[in-house]
């Protein structure tokens, strides 16, 4: 069923695009990860609206008074909460189906640019297995060349006047990584939710670095194109945002809640 319903799909999705861009396949995966970031947007948009509500209710004078009066009874805290979330229309759950159906979708990208990028008969081998057969035989093997890169093995830079080579796409992963999770983890009034949000601005650039400095540069090419367009995606919402901003301690209205976890409303015109 993943090979089927997943793992195919894109990596023919993403042989069609190669083929169709003059066999570069540098270019393939940027133009893939565009497609699927567009397609994915409803999920992604639904996500962050709904991490920017709840950032708003914690700023809030009646979660603070909450937190501080209920702060020695975790259940009594927790039933105040639910009661505030249903009076503003909040729906805490309202990011989480968007952020599990991405899951499956983002690791089978991973395998699917791993996969096209067979090298030995073996791999050539099983990426067969996987190609419809609308796919013409000779554009496998792949054509990993890209810049100065091959996407197949991890990215070095190497410059005659330096006596090492610089990992650049390594280093673009973890800026880009970093500035996107800040763009899109708003700050949290709840201690608790600070640290975990200062632990995810911090781990996740690190750990997306390591996957780009060790695996496949084409790999790391993903993580570039996803994390500027996110970039893109984040500062375009927190500017909507900002317009439409609460007053300092106020709460959100019900409607503007319910609209955030329900995505963009489109009004049609008579």
């Amino acid at each position: 069923m993943w090979n089927s319903f997943i793992l195919e799909p894109a990596i023919n999705a993403l042989i069609f695009i190669y083929d169709f861009l003059g066999q570069n396949f540098g270019l393939a995966i940027i133009v893939f990860t565009a497609l699927v970031r567009l397609i994915t947007l409803p999920l992604t948009y639904q996500q962050m609206r709904s991490s920017m509500v709840m950032a708003d209710i914690q700023k809030s004078d009646r979660y603070k008074k909450m937190q501080e009066k209920y702060k020695n009874d975790k259940q009594k805290l927790s039933e105040e909460q639910m009661k505030l979330f249903k009076d503003v229309g909040y729906n805490p759950f309202g990011g989480c189906l968007g952020l599990l159906i991405q899951f499956p979708i983002i690791i089978g990208l991973y395998q699917a640019i791993i996969r096209s990028l067979a090298a030995t008969p073996a791999q050539l081998f099983d990426l067969s297995k996987l190609i419809y057969d609308a796919i013409p035989d000779n554009l496998i093997p792949l054509n990993s060349t890209f810049l100065y890169m091959n996407l197949g093995q991890p990215e070095r830079l190497e410059l005659d006047f330096l006596p090492f080579a610089i990992p650049v796409l390594t280093i673009l992963v973890v800026i880009s990584t970093y500035l996107q999770t800040k763009l899109t983890t708003p700050a949290s009034a709840d201690q608790q939710g600070a640290q975990m949000s200062q632990m995810m601005s911090l781990y996740m650039p690190l750990l997306l670095g390591y996957f780009a400095y060790t695996l496949a540069s084409g790999l790391a090419l993903y993580f570039v194109t996803s994390n500027l367009l996110g970039i893109v995606q984040g500062v375009v919402m927190r500017r909507i945002r900002e317009a439409n901003a609460s007053p300092e301690g106020a709460l959100p209205s019900a409607k503007k809640a319910k609209r955030s976890d329900q995505g963009p409303t489109i009004i049609k015109k008579r």
